[in-house]
């Protein structure tokens, strides 16, 4: 299937590029048609969308906070659960925030190993995904870990 390309030679089509019209395939401007038009349209449906979602099933307030009965287990939430682990299972509290300190400076040399190599295949960058890989399994298994309890964080309860 070929795309059909504007005959730009064809005197009908000149004129109405030089009126500001016919610069896209159906030959309607992006002014005013699109931006006054069809993007209020959308962004009234979304926001219409939103409210009604939020009339249908609001959200429910929980039991007041009581600061005399802390729950046993207080858990982060999911996207924390890696960091949590770290704090939770490292002895030294400062050597946690170390550890919480290393986790960026480690994501800002990736971009640096092995920038050197043109590939941008990642079979073809060992080292560079042999690092993601690992980085990878390390945080699923940190995070896998912090829903168990202290004594059985680390094995995930398998021995």
């Amino acid at each position: 299937m070929s795309i059909k390309k504007p005959d730009l030679s064809d005197p009908e089509l000149r004129a109405k590029i030089a009126k500001g019209m016919g610069h896209n395939y159906y030959g309607e401007p992006a002014w005013p048609n699109d931006l006054l038009y069809m993007f209020p349209v959308c962004i009234i449906g979304t926001l219409g969308l939103v409210v009604c979602l939020g009339v249908l099933d609001p959200a429910l307030l929980g039991e007041p906070a009581d600061p005399f009965a802390t729950p046993l287990e207080i858990l982060p939430e999911w996207y924390l659960y890696p960091v949590f682990q770290i704090l939770r299972v490292l002895p030294s509290k400062l050597l946690g925030i170390a550890c919480q300190g290393a986790i960026p400076l480690g994501l800002m040399l990736v971009p640096f190993i092995e920038s050197i190599n043109k590939y941008q295949n990642p079979f073809r960058r060992p080292i560079a995904t042999t690092v993601f890989l690992f980085g990878t399994a390390v945080a699923l298994w940190l995070g896998a870990g912090a829903i168990f309890p202290i004594d059985k964080s680390l094995t995930l309860g398998l021995f």
